[in-house]
């Protein structure tokens, strides 16, 4: 019964119980039994929330009845890797990104080069920045799932090295994090079906785990018709771990690594050859400068890239983008999130308009 903590409050769990003669509730929260150990295991399997729907969800109550897939994320673009380098592109760690309203995380994965059992968080090569393993990444989300139970949270990843699925299902099931897991009713789910923020909250069904495919880009296919190497395709396969799904089933995105600061492109980049239609939309909106031959995040101009409003913002970009898919787009990638105001940039995606 200690899990039992979403959306529950110690004072709420009593009051609900007051109905129970066999249960009580001792001082550290926990529900003991009285008279009726059956009742008490019956509530055990079965999560209380599932009787209260919540009354705020992502911190509005406005979410709660909007579908998932009827709300743009401002998201943490690289979220992993942390610091002052030119390979780094957040400023505070995946916990100061939770606290201040970011719900979608995308990071960078490959095998460890120290233990090959490992998958570890690596920005292009493990050499270059290694932030740690996958498995304590996900346990600091975990942990931060577990005290905020009105939180939906998306974790996007990728995966360099070709590691096979059901290693990150295991990684994901050995944090306890694979508990949380939402698993469509139907693969893939089409775009109006997907549940609202309260039914997955309700449900305790509130982390959505995606894994990006390789190759599916024109500048990527043409990198592999150049090149000698096989390449793997990597993506999810829902047979083997059914909650960790296809990025592309679900979604397209524009292109990366954009060096135009005005951000005056919308087109669609990846999956190569597909349509937007009947997918999720994934607005890369990070900008690069090139050192050297070298693209690096540009840092200097975050506070302007992550602005709500205004030439090159967030707003700016969603909003062409918008125009030429005839809707908002669901996620905007973005970096260094505590630059600029990408939590207002949300909010007016949203629908609740801040700064204009």
């Amino acid at each position: 019964m200690g899990q039992i903590h979403q959306g529950l409050t110690h004072a709420m769990l009593s009051a609900l119980l007051i109905f129970h003669h066999g249960i009580a509730v001792s001082e550290s929260g926990a529900t003991v039994p009285h008279e009726s150990p059956s009742l008490l295991s019956m509530l055990s399997a079965t999560p209380l929330v599932s009787a209260l729907a919540p009354t705020t969800c992502n911190g509005r109550p406005e979410y709660c009845n909007r579908s998932y897939s009827n709300i743009t994320f401002v998201g943490s673009h690289d979220s992993a890797f942390v610091g002052p380098l030119p390979q780094q592109n957040q400023n505070i760690n995946i916990k100061a990104q939770l606290d201040m309203g970011i719900r979608y995380l995308q990071a960078q994965t490959h095998r460890s080069i120290t233990d090959r059992n490992v998958i570890d968080l690596c920005h292009t090569s493990c050499l270059l920045e290694n932030a740690g393993s996958l498995k304590l990444y996900l346990t600091t989300i975990k942990n931060w799932l577990d005290v905020n139970p009105n939180e939906v949270v998306t974790l996007l990843l990728t995966n360099g090295d070709s590691v096979a699925i059901t290693e990150f299902g295991d990684t994901l099931s050995s944090s306890g994090i694979s508990n949380y897991a939402y698993v469509p009713s139907a693969n893939p789910l089409p775009i109006a079906n997907w549940p609202t923020l309260s039914d997955m909250i309700s449900s305790g069904k509130r982390l959505v785990v995606f894994l990006g495919k390789k190759n599916t880009s024109p500048r990527e296919m043409g990198q592999i018709c150049t090149s000698t190497k096989k390449v793997s395709d990597y993506g999810a396969d829902i047979k083997k771990v059914n909650f960790i799904q296809d990025e592309f089933a679900y979604y397209f995105e524009t292109a990366y690594d954009v060096t135009d600061a005005s951000f005056s492109n919308c087109s669609l980049d990846r999956p190569f050859g597909a349509a937007a239609t009947g997918r999720m939309g994934i607005v890369n909106h990070f900008l690069d400068i090139e050192v050297f031959g070298v693209k690096i995040p540009a840092r200097q101009r975050a506070s302007t890239t992550n602005a709500a409003t205004g030439p090159g913002s967030i707003g700016a970009q969603a909003a062409l983008c918008s125009g030429l898919y005839g809707r908002a787009p669901n996620v905007v990638l973005a970096d260094f999130v505590d630059k600029g105001d990408v939590i207002a940039a949300q909010k007016n995606l949203n629908g609740f308009l801040i700064g204009v």
